[in-house]
């Protein structure tokens, strides 16, 4: 699908984000569509059917959240990547939480939400399913096989860590909140040091330079997503 084919719903209050967004997003051949509160955004989801949706938090009336949880409850399924404020972690984990498929913060930059569009799109287009085999740089883990290696060489990965590293192949590019981690790897809510001692171990077997990790990096207060790099 070409972008010419996308049509993205951008719900801000704000005229100039909505402009940027537009004039940018047009630029990359998306079609947008503008809504500036949440009624419209109802209506315009039920009418156009938009591809994606670019859903600010700091709505008028009904918030981000609460039109967000109303469309998750009725199983609307377009992928919805949120527009925050940098200082609002705890925002960004509730709308995860409720189903968004990613977020950026303001200000962000054009490359960057477009990243993170191709991202979710790729996800909601993607027929075939979970691959079996995952490359990203020098990492490839099968997952039939539950063989990670890097650079061509095997790594050894205890149980909990190929565990983190499967779902984070699962959901690549995406960021998984420590609460969504934590429910997939232990079934419960488990301190949150737990996961961090893990994916610390984990880097230490995957990555060239741990604390500078390539592959697997830290959405501060949020949680942590897998790149896809070249």
């Amino acid at each position: 699908m070409t972008n010419q084919n996308v049509t993205i719903l951008v719900v801000d209050d704000e005229p100039p984000i909505r402009k940027l967004l537009r004039v940018g997003l047009g630029s990359q051949g998306y079609a947008v569509s503008e809504a500036p509160n949440a009624k419209a955004a109802i209506e315009l989801v039920a009418t156009e059917k938009p591809d994606l949706i670019l859903l600010d938090l700091g709505l008028p009336g009904m918030t981000g959240h609460e039109l967000l949880g109303k469309w998750r409850g009725e199983g609307l399924d377009i992928p919805v990547v949120i527009l925050s404020s940098r200082t609002d972690e705890a925002g960004i984990v509730s709308a995860l939480e409720l189903g968004a498929d990613d977020y950026v913060t303001k200000p962000f930059g054009m490359n960057e939400l477009v990243a993170r569009i191709r991202v979710a799109l790729r996800h909601k287009f993607q027929q075939q399913g979970e691959k079996p085999v995952f490359h990203t740089g020098d990492l490839t883990v099968d997952l039939v096989k539950r063989i990670v290696t890097v650079e061509g060489k095997e790594v050894k990965l205890s149980p909990k860590e190929y565990d983190i590293l499967r779902i984070l192949v699962q959901h690549a590019g995406k960021v998984l909140t420590h609460h969504f981690l934590l429910k997939q790897v232990w079934g419960d809510s488990t301190d949150v040091q737990y996961l961090r001692v893990y994916v610390r171990q984990l880097r230490q077997k995957i990555e060239k330079t741990p604390d500078q990790p390539r592959y697997i990096t830290t959405e501060t207060g949020v949680g942590y997503r897998l790149r896809e790099v070249d």
